[in-house]
């Protein structure tokens, strides 16, 4: 009489997905029995609880949550984007779901904290749709991601904050040290080509000093420790809101990268800096692209008719920024949510200037024109 043994077993197992077969391998497992039965029972029990896991992995659509649709016509879509003011529309459409052909579609918004977070999102199929600046969906595609831009929504989210009453442009900060969070974004990229087109050489001309983030800035601004930030919305609203509460010296919303850049490229004066992507399971998806980008306008318009009642939204998503701040950031930023494929002219102009100083920042080359959505 035995009193246990040690079983290996090799295994042709599935997974199984809505009732059908999607993946399959070879593993081998070891089972370890507390039984007094010859070692050919003990294969025998071991074949057989083999054979209820894999039933058990192969549930039929019956078994599925009851508030999803096996087709996924159902499902909540999933959206995302940073804590900005290009985000705020996808809160709402959170909030009163996406009218589609088939009904009204729910939806759910998570925030992402970088571009490169953005990315490996998207590469794992954790979302749906996101908010994202206008190079990155560029460069996924033209690196074999068959993503879409379907919209082009921010064309003007960064400002410079300055305490000196003095200066009114970048031109004016030479000699002098500007504060600034980005990092291989679309920040950087703007500010760099900006910088170049007027022959303001980092380190020659001004100190560019890398903070970690937006609100890293706001700190050493507040502390006088900087005097001049590159700021996105509503960051710059957060600071300026601070820096009014405590009384401190006087800060100035100098100019707007969007007035920046038609000045400093009139051929080009549009600057189409963010807007919603479709993921690459969604992007042949059309009808649902058109409803997306639909919703997304009729958010925006709401956003811009209605701040207070934005601002109280995005402050349940944003709850350390002051609904005064994310308001303001409403007023001053153009919120105007237009087809990509309307406004391609201005994204190829965009993509050709990077192209000549910049060609990593969207993959080399220009998209196909399949990119341009909805």
């Amino acid at each position: 009489m035995g009193i246990g043994g040690f079983v290996s077993v090799d295994l042709i197992y599935v997974i199984c997905r809505g009732g059908g077969t999607v993946d399959h391998g070879h593993m081998r497992i070891s089972l370890v029995f507390g039984i007094a039965q010859p070692r050919a029972s003990w294969r025998a029990t071991a074949l057989t609880l083999l054979l209820m896991l894999l039933l058990s992995a192969c549930k039929g659509p019956a078994d599925a949550p009851p508030d999803v649709d096996m087709a996924g016509n159902d499902a909540p879509l999933r959206l995302a984007g940073p804590g900005a003011v290009v985000s705020f529309p996808l809160m709402r459409m959170a909030q009163t779901g996406i009218a589609t052909a088939d009904g009204l579609r729910p939806v759910r918004f998570a925030l992402w904290h970088s571009p490169d977070q953005l990315r490996v999102l998207m590469a794992r199929g954790e979302l749906d749709y996101s908010a994202a600046p206008a190079n990155l969906p560029a460069l996924m595609r033209n690196r074999g991601e068959p993503v879409r831009l379907l919209n082009v929504s921010v064309w003007g989210l960064l400002w410079l904050v300055s305490r000196d009453a003095d200066v009114h442009d970048l031109d004016d900060l030479r000699g002098q040290t500007l504060l600034t969070p980005f990092r291989r974004d679309m920040g950087a990229i703007v500010l760099h080509a900006l910088l170049d087109a007027r022959d303001l050489q980092p380190e020659r001309d001004l100190q560019l000093r890398q903070t970690r983030d937006g609100l890293d800035a706001v700190t050493l601004m507040l502390a006088d420790q900087g005097d001049h930030a590159l700021l996105p919305e509503p960051t710059a609203s957060l600071l300026l809101h601070r820096n009014a509460e405590r009384g401190g010296a006087p800060l100035y919303r100098v100019q707007s990268v969007e007035t920046a850049w038609a000045q400093t490229f009139p051929r080009q004066p549009e600057l189409p800096q963010a807007g919603v992507m479709a993921s690459a399971r969604m992007a042949g998806d059309a009808a649902l692209g058109d409803a997306v980008v639909a919703a997304y306008a009729d958010a925006a318009r709401w956003c811009k008719a209605d701040p207070p009642a934005c601002a109280a939204l995005a402050h349940t998503h944003l709850p350390q920024m002051p609904v005064e701040a994310l308001e303001q950031s409403i007023r001053v930023t153009r919120l105007d949510g237009l087809p990509a494929a309307s406004v391609r002219p201005q994204l190829e102009a965009l993509y050709a200037l990077l192209l000549d100083g910049q060609p990593e920042t969207i993959g080399g080359r220009l998209p196909d024109p399949a990119f341009y959505g909805p």
